[in-house]
C-alpha cells in the first residue's frame, strides 16, 4: 500500500488544518488508518487511528481529543484528520498509517506510511 499525506503548513494558534492521506488501495481491507506526529526532538507518537476490525474504534492522543477529528472516505481510498484550535504543541511533522494483518497470522499487523507532511503552528 502505498500512501501520500497532504495538507500541511503554516497556521497561527488556534487555526484549523485538515490532512489528507490517499490510498492507493482499497482502504476497506485495512485493518487500521491513523495518524501519527513526531513533533522536533521528540519520539513518534499516535494521533488518532481508525480501527476497523471486531467491534471497531476510534483512538485519540489525549491532548487532541476534543480538537482533532479522524474521518475516513472509502470512496477516495482517503482518511483525513481535521485539526481545530491548533496549538503550539501540535507542530510536528504528520505521518499517515495503514496497518494490515498478515494473513499468516492476524496477530502481526503490517504498517505503511506515508512521508510526512509538516505542520507548524507558529504566531
Amino acid at each position: 500500500v502505498q500512501l501520500q499525506a497532504s495538507g500541511g503548513g503554516l497556521m497561527q494558534p488556534g487555526g484549523s488544518l485538515r490532512l489528507s492521506c490517499a490510498a492507493s488501495e482499497n482502504i476497506g481491507s485495512l485493518d487500521a488508518m491513523g495518524w501519527y506526529r513526531q513533533p522536533p526532538g521528540k519520539v513518534r507518537e499516535l494521533v488518532a487511528k481508525i480501527i476497523t476490525t471486531g467491534a471497531g474504534r476510534i483512538d485519540y492522543l489525549r491532548s487532541v481529543r476534543g480538537r482533532f477529528a479522524i474521518s475516513r472516505d472509502n470512496a477516495k481510498n482517503a482518511w483525513y484528520l481535521q485539526m481545530n484550535n491548533l496549538r503550539y504543541e501540535d507542530t510536528a511533522v504528520y505521518y499517515c498509517n495503514a496497518q494490515i494483518a498478515k494473513p499468516s497470522d492476524r496477530t502481526i499487523l503490517i504498517d505503511y506510511w506515508g512521508q510526512g507532511t509538516l505542520v507548524t503552528v507558529s504566531s
